[in-house]
Protein backbone atom coordinates (compact mmCIF):
# COMPACT_ATOMS: atom_id res chain seq x y z
CA UNK A 1 0.00 0.00 0.00
CA UNK A 2 2.98 2.25 0.70
CA UNK A 3 4.32 1.61 -2.30
CA UNK A 4 1.36 2.38 -4.73
CA UNK A 5 1.17 5.61 -2.63
CA UNK A 6 4.54 6.90 -3.08
CA UNK A 7 4.35 5.65 -7.27
CA UNK A 8 1.15 7.91 -6.93
CA UNK A 9 3.08 11.06 -5.31
CA UNK A 10 6.05 10.58 -7.94
CA UNK A 11 3.50 10.61 -10.69
CA UNK A 12 1.70 13.23 -9.60
CA UNK A 13 5.11 15.29 -8.73
CA UNK A 14 5.94 14.26 -12.76
CA UNK A 15 2.78 15.46 -13.88
CA UNK A 16 3.14 19.20 -11.63
CA UNK A 17 6.86 19.57 -13.44
CA UNK A 18 5.55 19.15 -16.41
CA UNK A 19 3.35 21.84 -15.88
CA UNK A 20 5.60 24.24 -13.93
CA UNK A 21 8.16 22.98 -16.81
CA UNK A 22 5.55 24.38 -19.26
CA UNK A 23 4.40 28.00 -17.95
CA UNK A 24 8.12 28.53 -17.64
CA UNK A 25 8.36 28.54 -21.20
CA UNK A 26 5.22 30.28 -21.67
CA UNK A 27 6.74 33.11 -19.69
CA UNK A 28 10.41 32.75 -21.21
CA UNK A 29 8.37 33.18 -25.09
CA UNK A 30 6.44 35.88 -23.81
CA UNK A 31 9.75 37.90 -22.22
CA UNK A 32 11.28 37.47 -25.92
CA UNK A 33 8.05 38.97 -27.58
CA UNK A 34 7.97 41.76 -24.89
CA UNK A 35 9.64 44.47 -26.98
CA UNK A 36 7.01 44.16 -29.70
CA UNK A 37 4.11 44.59 -27.88
CA UNK A 38 4.11 44.18 -24.36
CA UNK A 39 0.45 44.33 -23.23
CA UNK A 40 -1.14 42.17 -26.36
CA UNK A 41 1.83 39.28 -25.39
CA UNK A 42 0.99 39.70 -21.41
CA UNK A 43 -2.80 38.73 -21.14
CA UNK A 44 -1.88 36.07 -23.98
CA UNK A 45 0.38 34.40 -21.76
CA UNK A 46 -2.06 35.16 -18.80
CA UNK A 47 -4.86 33.43 -20.89
CA UNK A 48 -2.71 30.84 -21.99
CA UNK A 49 -1.24 30.02 -18.79
CA UNK A 50 -5.12 30.18 -16.96
CA UNK A 51 -5.63 27.33 -20.10
CA UNK A 52 -2.91 25.00 -19.41
CA UNK A 53 -3.81 25.04 -15.15
CA UNK A 54 -7.75 24.49 -16.44
CA UNK A 55 -7.30 21.41 -18.11
CA UNK A 56 -4.72 19.97 -15.65
CA UNK A 57 -6.75 20.45 -13.69
CA UNK A 58 -9.79 18.68 -15.13
CA UNK A 59 -7.49 15.75 -16.39
CA UNK A 60 -5.37 14.96 -13.32
CA UNK A 61 -8.29 15.78 -11.01
CA UNK A 62 -5.86 18.21 -8.69
CA UNK A 63 -7.06 20.64 -5.84
CA UNK A 64 -7.18 23.78 -5.64
CA UNK A 65 -3.10 23.69 -3.68
CA UNK A 66 -1.60 23.53 -7.23
CA UNK A 67 -2.70 27.34 -7.67
CA UNK A 68 -0.74 27.85 -4.07
CA UNK A 69 2.57 25.86 -5.46
CA UNK A 70 2.32 27.46 -8.56
CA UNK A 71 2.62 30.95 -7.42
CA UNK A 72 5.25 30.29 -4.76
CA UNK A 73 7.61 28.62 -7.60
CA UNK A 74 7.17 30.89 -10.29
CA UNK A 75 7.71 33.55 -8.01
CA UNK A 76 11.12 31.62 -6.99
CA UNK A 77 11.70 31.36 -10.79
CA UNK A 78 10.96 34.82 -11.86
CA UNK A 79 12.30 37.14 -8.95
CA UNK A 80 12.16 40.41 -11.19
CA UNK A 81 8.56 40.09 -12.81
CA UNK A 82 5.27 40.77 -10.85
CA UNK A 83 2.12 38.84 -11.78
CA UNK A 84 2.59 35.51 -10.44
CA UNK A 85 1.48 35.37 -7.42
CA UNK A 86 -1.74 32.88 -6.38
CA UNK A 87 -4.07 35.45 -6.02
CA UNK A 88 -3.26 36.59 -9.65
CA UNK A 89 -3.06 33.01 -10.53
CA UNK A 90 -6.37 32.21 -9.88
CA UNK A 91 -7.19 35.47 -11.82
CA UNK A 92 -5.77 33.87 -14.84
CA UNK A 93 -7.60 30.41 -14.38
CA UNK A 94 -10.59 32.39 -14.07
CA UNK A 95 -10.04 34.84 -17.09
CA UNK A 96 -9.30 31.81 -19.25
CA UNK A 97 -12.75 30.27 -18.15
CA UNK A 98 -14.52 33.80 -19.36
CA UNK A 99 -13.27 32.52 -22.80
CA UNK A 100 -12.98 28.73 -22.85
CA UNK A 101 -14.33 28.36 -26.04
CA UNK A 102 -12.54 30.41 -28.01
CA UNK A 103 -9.84 29.23 -30.00
CA UNK A 104 -7.59 31.69 -29.00
CA UNK A 105 -7.89 34.74 -26.65
CA UNK A 106 -10.67 37.90 -28.23
CA UNK A 107 -8.86 40.58 -29.98
CA UNK A 108 -10.60 42.87 -28.13
CA UNK A 109 -9.23 41.94 -24.51
CA UNK A 110 -6.02 41.32 -25.45
CA UNK A 111 -5.54 45.08 -26.23
CA UNK A 112 -6.62 46.03 -22.95
CA UNK A 113 -4.57 45.67 -20.15
CA UNK A 114 -4.69 43.61 -17.23
CA UNK A 115 -5.98 45.51 -14.67
CA UNK A 116 -8.85 46.48 -16.91
CA UNK A 117 -9.99 42.85 -17.86
CA UNK A 118 -9.67 41.96 -13.82
CA UNK A 119 -12.42 44.67 -13.58
CA UNK A 120 -14.72 43.40 -16.54
CA UNK A 121 -14.16 39.63 -14.94
CA UNK A 122 -15.29 41.19 -11.38
CA UNK A 123 -17.49 43.21 -12.12
CA UNK A 124 -19.29 42.15 -15.61
CA UNK A 125 -21.05 38.17 -15.70
CA UNK A 126 -22.07 38.72 -20.07
CA UNK A 127 -19.43 37.98 -22.54
CA UNK A 128 -20.96 40.77 -24.77
CA UNK A 129 -21.51 43.61 -22.48
CA UNK A 130 -17.34 42.44 -21.56
CA UNK A 131 -16.75 43.31 -25.47
CA UNK A 132 -18.89 46.42 -25.76
CA UNK A 133 -16.99 48.20 -22.70
CA UNK A 134 -13.65 46.49 -23.74
CA UNK A 135 -14.17 47.93 -27.63
CA UNK A 136 -15.35 51.40 -25.37
CA UNK A 137 -11.84 51.49 -23.90
CA UNK A 138 -9.92 51.12 -26.88
CA UNK A 139 -11.74 53.97 -28.82
CA UNK A 140 -12.02 56.47 -25.76
CA UNK A 141 -8.53 55.46 -24.29
CA UNK A 142 -10.24 54.91 -20.55
CA UNK A 143 -8.49 54.52 -17.80
CA UNK A 144 -9.05 52.07 -15.41
CA UNK A 145 -11.01 54.54 -12.75
CA UNK A 146 -12.87 55.86 -15.49
CA UNK A 147 -13.79 52.22 -17.05
CA UNK A 148 -15.13 51.64 -13.42
CA UNK A 149 -16.83 54.89 -12.73
CA UNK A 150 -18.95 53.81 -16.42
CA UNK A 151 -19.59 50.46 -15.49
CA UNK A 152 -20.73 51.64 -12.05
CA UNK A 153 -22.95 54.24 -13.85
CA UNK A 154 -24.57 51.79 -16.18
CA UNK A 155 -23.04 52.98 -19.43
CA UNK A 156 -23.93 49.93 -21.59
CA UNK A 157 -28.08 49.94 -20.40
CA UNK A 158 -27.82 53.67 -21.07
CA UNK A 159 -26.11 53.48 -24.52
CA UNK A 160 -25.83 50.51 -25.89
CA UNK A 161 -29.11 48.99 -25.34
CA UNK A 162 -31.51 51.51 -24.30
CA UNK A 163 -34.31 52.88 -26.57
CA UNK A 164 -33.20 56.58 -27.88
CA UNK A 165 -35.75 58.63 -28.51
CA UNK A 166 -34.27 60.76 -32.00
CA UNK A 167 -35.63 61.82 -35.29
CA UNK A 168 -31.96 60.79 -37.23
CA UNK A 169 -32.96 58.17 -39.22
CA UNK A 170 -35.55 60.50 -40.50
CA UNK A 171 -33.58 63.92 -40.75
CA UNK A 172 -29.71 62.98 -41.59
CA UNK A 173 -28.28 60.30 -44.26
CA UNK A 174 -26.50 57.27 -43.39
CA UNK A 175 -24.00 56.63 -42.16
CA UNK A 176 -24.08 59.75 -40.06
CA UNK A 177 -27.75 58.76 -38.65
CA UNK A 178 -26.09 55.98 -37.32
CA UNK A 179 -23.50 57.20 -36.31
CA UNK A 180 -25.51 60.37 -34.26
CA UNK A 181 -27.79 57.36 -32.62
CA UNK A 182 -24.51 55.76 -31.64
CA UNK A 183 -22.97 58.56 -29.68
CA UNK A 184 -26.28 58.84 -28.25
CA UNK A 185 -27.26 57.91 -24.65
CA UNK A 186 -31.07 57.28 -23.46
CA UNK A 187 -30.00 58.60 -20.04
CA UNK A 188 -26.86 61.32 -18.76
CA UNK A 189 -25.57 60.77 -15.89
CA UNK A 190 -24.48 63.65 -13.92
CA UNK A 191 -23.72 62.58 -9.96
CA UNK A 192 -20.80 65.24 -10.50
CA UNK A 193 -23.27 67.45 -9.36
CA UNK A 194 -24.42 68.58 -6.21
CA UNK A 195 -27.91 70.55 -6.61
CA UNK A 196 -30.94 71.11 -3.95
CA UNK A 197 -34.28 69.73 -4.55
CA UNK A 198 -35.51 73.05 -5.85
CA UNK A 199 -32.94 74.26 -8.55
CA UNK A 200 -32.85 76.19 -11.25
CA UNK A 201 -32.17 76.38 -14.38
CA UNK A 202 -29.22 78.50 -14.42
CA UNK A 203 -27.85 76.46 -11.59
CA UNK A 204 -27.76 72.84 -13.40
CA UNK A 205 -26.35 75.23 -16.04
CA UNK A 206 -23.35 76.46 -13.94
CA UNK A 207 -22.77 72.93 -12.41
CA UNK A 208 -22.12 72.08 -15.59
CA UNK A 209 -19.86 74.69 -16.54
CA UNK A 210 -17.96 74.26 -13.47
CA UNK A 211 -17.34 70.52 -14.01
CA UNK A 212 -16.94 70.61 -17.86
CA UNK A 213 -14.29 68.11 -18.38
CA UNK A 214 -16.36 65.85 -16.38
CA UNK A 215 -19.21 67.10 -18.59
CA UNK A 216 -17.52 65.99 -21.50
CA UNK A 217 -16.62 62.67 -20.39
CA UNK A 218 -20.20 61.78 -19.43
CA UNK A 219 -21.37 63.56 -23.23
CA UNK A 220 -18.50 61.33 -25.50
CA UNK A 221 -15.38 60.67 -27.50
CA UNK A 222 -15.91 63.64 -29.84
CA UNK A 223 -17.51 66.35 -28.44
CA UNK A 224 -15.64 69.59 -28.56
CA UNK A 225 -16.38 72.49 -26.17
CA UNK A 226 -17.49 75.60 -28.66
CA UNK A 227 -19.11 78.09 -25.98
CA UNK A 228 -21.72 78.20 -22.92
CA UNK A 229 -24.44 81.26 -23.10
CA UNK A 230 -23.71 81.28 -26.96
CA UNK A 231 -25.08 84.04 -28.31
CA UNK A 232 -26.65 84.52 -32.02
CA UNK A 233 -28.35 87.63 -33.22
CA UNK A 234 -31.12 86.47 -35.66
CA UNK A 235 -32.79 89.86 -37.03
CA UNK A 236 -33.81 92.55 -34.20
CA UNK A 237 -33.26 89.69 -31.31
CA UNK A 238 -30.23 88.04 -29.05
CA UNK A 239 -30.69 84.72 -28.37
CA UNK A 240 -28.26 82.10 -26.27
CA UNK A 241 -27.87 78.85 -26.62
CA UNK A 242 -27.32 76.94 -23.31
CA UNK A 243 -23.85 74.65 -24.90
CA UNK A 244 -23.03 74.80 -28.18
CA UNK A 245 -20.51 71.15 -29.37
CA UNK A 246 -18.48 70.87 -32.18
CA UNK A 247 -18.44 66.60 -32.60
CA UNK A 248 -15.13 65.86 -34.35
CA UNK A 249 -16.38 62.38 -35.63
CA UNK A 250 -19.82 63.40 -36.72
CA UNK A 251 -18.63 66.93 -38.43
CA UNK A 252 -21.01 69.12 -37.36
CA UNK A 253 -22.29 71.66 -34.63
CA UNK A 254 -24.56 69.91 -31.52
CA UNK A 255 -26.76 72.26 -29.40
CA UNK A 256 -27.55 71.57 -26.05
CA UNK A 257 -30.54 72.92 -24.71
CA UNK A 258 -31.02 72.07 -20.57
CA UNK A 259 -34.69 71.57 -19.38
CA UNK A 260 -35.44 70.79 -15.67
CA UNK A 261 -38.84 69.92 -16.19
CA UNK A 262 -40.57 66.83 -18.27
CA UNK A 263 -40.32 67.36 -22.01
CA UNK A 264 -42.15 69.82 -23.62
CA UNK A 265 -43.24 69.56 -27.55
CA UNK A 266 -42.65 73.79 -27.68
CA UNK A 267 -38.69 72.33 -26.47
CA UNK A 268 -38.23 71.00 -30.03
CA UNK A 269 -40.16 73.85 -31.54
CA UNK A 270 -37.85 76.32 -29.92
CA UNK A 271 -34.68 73.58 -31.00
CA UNK A 272 -35.50 73.60 -34.71
CA UNK A 273 -35.09 77.34 -34.68
CA UNK A 274 -31.60 77.24 -32.85
CA UNK A 275 -30.55 74.55 -35.29
CA UNK A 276 -31.74 76.53 -38.43
CA UNK A 277 -30.07 79.63 -36.82
CA UNK A 278 -26.71 77.89 -35.83
CA UNK A 279 -26.75 76.33 -39.90
CA UNK A 280 -27.32 79.04 -41.62
CA UNK A 281 -24.74 81.48 -39.30
CA UNK A 282 -22.19 79.23 -38.28
CA UNK A 283 -22.04 75.94 -40.61
CA UNK A 284 -19.13 75.85 -42.91
CA UNK A 285 -19.65 74.38 -46.35
CA UNK A 286 -17.85 70.49 -45.21
CA UNK A 287 -19.92 70.36 -42.18
CA UNK A 288 -22.78 68.14 -41.49
CA UNK A 289 -26.70 69.33 -40.44
CA UNK A 290 -25.83 70.32 -37.02
CA UNK A 291 -27.87 68.21 -34.35
CA UNK A 292 -29.60 69.10 -31.29
CA UNK A 293 -30.07 67.75 -27.88
CA UNK A 294 -32.91 68.25 -25.37
CA UNK A 295 -31.66 67.24 -22.29
CA UNK A 296 -34.82 67.01 -19.86
CA UNK A 297 -35.31 66.18 -16.25
CA UNK A 298 -37.79 63.69 -17.15
CA UNK A 299 -39.87 62.83 -20.60
CA UNK A 300 -42.64 60.75 -21.79
CA UNK A 301 -41.78 58.38 -24.81
CA UNK A 302 -44.98 58.62 -26.52
CA UNK A 303 -45.02 62.51 -26.56
CA UNK A 304 -41.66 62.73 -28.21
CA UNK A 305 -42.07 60.53 -30.59
CA UNK A 306 -45.25 62.26 -31.29
CA UNK A 307 -43.13 65.44 -31.76
CA UNK A 308 -40.10 64.36 -32.89
CA UNK A 309 -42.24 63.25 -36.01
CA UNK A 310 -43.12 66.51 -37.55
CA UNK A 311 -39.40 67.92 -37.05
CA UNK A 312 -37.54 68.66 -39.90
CA UNK A 313 -33.91 68.82 -38.37
CA UNK A 314 -32.39 66.05 -36.61
CA UNK A 315 -33.25 66.16 -32.56
CA UNK A 316 -32.41 63.56 -29.61
CA UNK A 317 -34.71 64.16 -26.09
CA UNK A 318 -32.37 62.46 -23.16
CA UNK A 319 -32.96 62.19 -19.77
CA UNK A 320 -29.87 63.43 -17.07
CA UNK A 321 -29.84 62.08 -13.67
CA UNK A 322 -28.25 63.34 -10.75
CA UNK A 323 -26.73 61.57 -7.45
CA UNK A 324 -29.52 58.85 -7.10
CA UNK A 325 -31.57 58.82 -3.92
CA UNK A 326 -31.58 56.03 -1.64
CA UNK A 327 -34.69 54.04 -1.47
CA UNK A 328 -36.91 54.69 1.50
CA UNK A 329 -36.42 52.09 3.52
CA UNK A 330 -32.40 52.28 3.52
CA UNK A 331 -33.26 55.95 4.00
CA UNK A 332 -35.17 54.90 7.48
CA UNK A 333 -32.88 53.03 9.12
CA UNK A 334 -29.77 55.93 8.18
CA UNK A 335 -28.09 56.88 11.70
CA UNK A 336 -29.27 60.45 12.91
CA UNK A 337 -26.75 63.25 13.22
CA UNK A 338 -26.34 63.05 16.74
CA UNK A 339 -25.70 59.03 16.14
CA UNK A 340 -23.11 59.48 13.85
CA UNK A 341 -21.62 62.16 16.05
CA UNK A 342 -21.13 59.89 18.76
CA UNK A 343 -19.76 56.85 16.70
CA UNK A 344 -17.67 59.40 14.89
CA UNK A 345 -15.75 60.66 18.41
CA UNK A 346 -15.26 57.26 19.37
CA UNK A 347 -12.65 56.12 16.71
CA UNK A 348 -11.97 55.80 13.01
CA UNK A 349 -14.67 55.23 10.01
CA UNK A 350 -13.43 52.94 7.62
CA UNK A 351 -13.83 53.46 4.06
CA UNK A 352 -14.05 50.88 1.29
CA UNK A 353 -12.52 51.76 -1.78
CA UNK A 354 -12.64 49.64 -4.86
CA UNK A 355 -9.60 47.36 -5.14
CA UNK A 356 -7.13 48.48 -6.96
CA UNK A 357 -4.32 45.52 -7.14
CA UNK A 358 -3.60 44.60 -10.90
CA UNK A 359 -0.46 42.37 -10.58
CA UNK A 360 0.20 43.79 -14.27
Amino acid sequence: MKKLEMLGEIQLNKEYMELLVDIKEKIKGSQLKASLSVNRHLIELYWNIGRSITIKQATEIWGNAVIESLGNDLQKDFPGIKGFSSRNIWRMRAFYLAYPLEPKLPQLVAEIPWGHNILLLEKIKDKEQRFWYAKSTIEHGWSRAVLWHQIESGLYERQAISKKLTNFSKTLPSPQSELATEIMKDKYNFDFLTLGEEYKERALHLGLMEHLQKFLVELGIGFSFVGSQYHLKVGNDDYYLDCLFYHLKLRCYIVCELKIVEFKPEHAGKMNFYLAAVDAQLKHPGDHPSIGLILCKTKEALKVEYTLQSSTRPIGVAEYQLVKSLPKEYLENLPTTEQLTKELAGGVVEVALPDSDSES
